[in-house]
């Protein structure tokens, strides 16, 4: 036999570590008020240090649910409260949690060292349940949550073969719809400018815009192709380097809004009219697509009822009720303006 320790770590560790008796532990897990600030730090201290996560049944037969959901997003502030995207989805996932009576906690993992100490804030034990948006493909939180014993749910996927439940939408079909849209207005030299490619959204999107050339039999150019990060100066950089590669583009499709008011910036710079010179598509159907001049066709993906969706998915494997689907993938919508 090997000398490697198995199995999750005990009451007992933890109780050792701490320096303190295992009925002091369980009422510090328990939420008990009969424990003095300076024994409850020591445990919470043990407790992310070995990583013990407390039985579940047991919690739920002690009555010591949090009734708190993390909502992680792995983005900077500017990016947060920049984004209409953001604030539908967290919209969603409030008002379905509201409902429940849950109390929602907004975490900005921004850093490895934020990441770290967030694990150990759920190894504590301090929420039922995680909800994680905007994951990009080499993210381990989403596996590291699983690891914990805690139930989580993702808005969108990593790949696609995804192993955790996620909610996500039609990011393929977007891209399709916004091609056949384009080339259907006799666009023939459609551009896109995509969203960072380590996540599955962005691949995702590419892949329909891809899709989209093929069935309007417009031959592929990889020079019409250029990354974005889905911010508004993405757009900028990347619609100078496509008009630097190809002035004679007639159309591009964006895979965010915000994106495309970054291109629309430029393109007026350079003095091309839209829709006359070049006719721009975006995604998202935000209030930044209906605000621009001229307003911006694009393809419509129902963000709030993502985050109700997931939500839902998560309160039902925390109550271990009959659960939707796990891969639950939403339909989106192209919405025509005058940008095409």
């Amino acid at each position: 036999m090997s000398g490697r320790r198995s199995g999750r770590p005990t009451l007992e560790q933890v109780a050792a570590r701490a320096g303190v008796g295992r009925g002091t532990v369980s009422r510090v897990i328990n939420g008990s008020p009969r424990v003095s600030e300076r024994t409850r730090t020591a445990v919470d201290r043990a407790v992310a240090e070995l990583g013990y996560v407390p039985n579940q049944a047991a919690r739920a037969l002690a009555g010591s649910r949090t009734d708190a959901i993390a909502l992680v997003i792995p983005e900077a502030e500017a990016r947060l409260f920049a984004e209409p995207y953001f604030l539908d989805l967290m919209r969603g996932v409030g008002a379905e949690l509201a409902e429940a009576d849950k109390q929602l906690l907004l975490t900005l993992v921004r850093s490895e060292r934020e990441r770290r100490r967030f694990e150990q804030y759920l190894a504590a034990q301090r929420v039922d349940g995680v909800l994680l948006a905007s994951v990009h493909g080499d993210d381990p939180l989403p596996d590291r949550v699983r690891d914990l014993g805690l139930p989580v749910v993702m808005n969108g996927r990593r790949t696609e073969a995804e192993p955790v439940p996620y909610v996500d939408s039609d990011n393929i079909g977007a891209g399709r719809a916004a091609v056949a849209h384009l080339a259907g207005r006799g666009r023939s030299r459609v551009a896109t400018v995509t969203g960072p490619l380590d996540m599955y959204v962005a691949r995702a999107r590419l892949g329909g815009y891809r899709a989209g050339l093929a069935e309007a039999g417009l031959p592929p150019d990889e020079a019409l192709v250029e990354a974005g990060d889905f911010t508004e100066e993405g757009g900028r950089r990347a619609m100078r380097l496509l008009l630097d590669r190809r002035p004679d583009l007639d159309a591009v499709f964006a895979a965010s809004d915000v994106m495309a008011a970054g291109a629309r910036g430029v393109l007026r710079e350079a003095g091309r009219r839209v829709p006359e010179d070049v006719a721009l598509v975006g995604v998202d159907d935000s209030p930044v697509a209906r605000l621009m001049d001229p307003p911006l066709t694009s393809v419509r993906q129902p963000i709030e009822e993502m985050g109700r969706s997931m939500a839902r998915m998560l309160l039902q494997d925390i109550a271990r009720a009959p659960a939707e689907p796990r891969r639950h993938v939403l339909p989106t919508e192209l919405v025509v303006r005058a940008s095409s």
